[in-house]
């Protein structure tokens, strides 16, 4: 699959831009505030209906303007032609593929696969252990339609079963603990769908994390993923298990007014060598790992859906050194249709543009090929 071509009207910076990419590499150039990022994130929002910076997308709107645009022409087996349109005053967003309006936003999740990596990515090996979920979910979710529909589902239930809790603990409505017990067998149910398939998926992408290890860094080091759910339970009736939890913590669950035990409060663990990296891991393995976790996520999704995602790079190359930079603009031309966020090329020659590339350099919002 590839982004033949972008339209953006009115998002961030860009008032009215079209850019026609390559499909291999595509160098997106310029000073900071130029809009390099924007063009990472308009075609992030076509693939997904969403943007990976901020949660509001009234954030997004071009400065004084009241909606934004993005249209995109993807080429597969098909040409798909997609539009994304928000309104400011309306606050409302519709998104259209070849004219036909779609109305949820997970009918759209996977059917154009896409991969980003930006500096933000640090918070999923350093930061807590909601981050690596929203990582795993979201790889996942690219390749299951009905592993997004579980976890919407289980998500839905776990505020049904919150707000339950809630006036439990308030003193509120006691005569509603069967209604509890219900919502609770229904989060058994979920829940249990939930860790079994990210188990099989851990188990599967621990080969692919190791593959794209050895290309960057040799033998040197052994990478892997450990899958920490239900208070570390190792054996397989993940739903008896489950439901032996919510026995034991039923009363502190309903004195606090909370969740307590679930997948929503799974963890994973990378390791290096059998060490814990967010433990005893370097600024550099720490970069590398992160790197590496998107590139397992492409060939992961790759293989799994038969589509090649679209793989975006937000300034990535500041922060690594020049051995892991070398590997890594190598490897890049094993996924297909690259984009790449630089703030300076004349000090990135390790990245060998060639004549079927593309690259766009910014300069006081217009952007022209070079």
């Amino acid at each position: 699959m590839t982004l033949c071509s972008i339209r953006l009207k009115n998002f961030r910076v860009h008032k009215n831009l079209e850019l026609n990419f390559s499909d291999k590499l595509n160098c997106i150039v310029g000073g900071n505030g130029e809009g390099k990022t924007s063009i990472l994130e308009s075609i992030y929002y076509l693939c997904t209906t969403k943007s990976y910076n901020v949660k509001s997308d009234s954030e997004v709107v071009r400065f004084k303007e009241n909606e934004f645009e993005i249209e995109g022409l993807f080429k597969d087996i098909t040409r798909d032609r997609v539009k994304l349109s928000y309104s400011l005053a309306e606050n409302k967003k519709n998104y259209f593929q070849n004219d036909k309006i779609v109305s949820r936003s997970s009918e759209i999740i996977g059917r154009f696969p896409v991969v980003i990596l930006t500096p933000a990515d640090h918070s999923i090996t350093q930061g807590s252990p909601s981050e690596r979920r929203r990582f795993v979910d979201s790889v996942i979710s690219q390749a299951s339609e009905t592993y997004l529909k579980n976890l919407l589902d289980y998500n839905k239930t776990l505020r049904h079963r919150s707000s339950l809790l809630f006036r439990i603990k308030e003193g509120k409505n006691s005569n509603i603990l069967n209604e509890l017990d219900a919502w609770t067998e229904r989060l058994v149910e979920s829940g249990s769908g939930l860790i079994e398939h990210r188990r099989k998926f851990i188990e599967e992408f621990n080969s692919y994390i190791k593959a794209s290890y050895r290309i960057i860094m040799g033998d040197e080091e052994i990478p892997g993923i450990l899958y920490s759910f239900l208070e570390d339970y190792e054996g397989n009736d993940i739903a008896e298990r489950f439901r032996e939890l919510l026995n034991e913590r039923k009363e502190d669950e309903m004195r606090r007014g909370i969740n307590l035990v679930g997948p929503h409060r799974d963890d994973y663990v990378f390791d290096i060598n059998s060490v814990n990296l967010k433990i005893f891991g370097s600024q550099g393995q720490h970069k590398t790992y992160q790197v590496v976790l998107r590139f397992a996520e492409f060939f992961y999704l790759k293989e799994i859906t038969g589509k090649s995602p679209l793989f975006l790079l937000d300034d990535v190359f500041g922060e690594l050194d020049a051995k892991r930079s070398v590997r890594i603009s190598e490897y890049l031309r094993n996924v297909g249709q690259a984009f790449i966020t630089l703030t300076d090329f004349s000090n990135l020659s390790f990245i060998q543009i060639k004549e079927e590339d593309s690259v766009f350099r910014l300069k006081d919002g217009k952007v022209a090929n070079a």
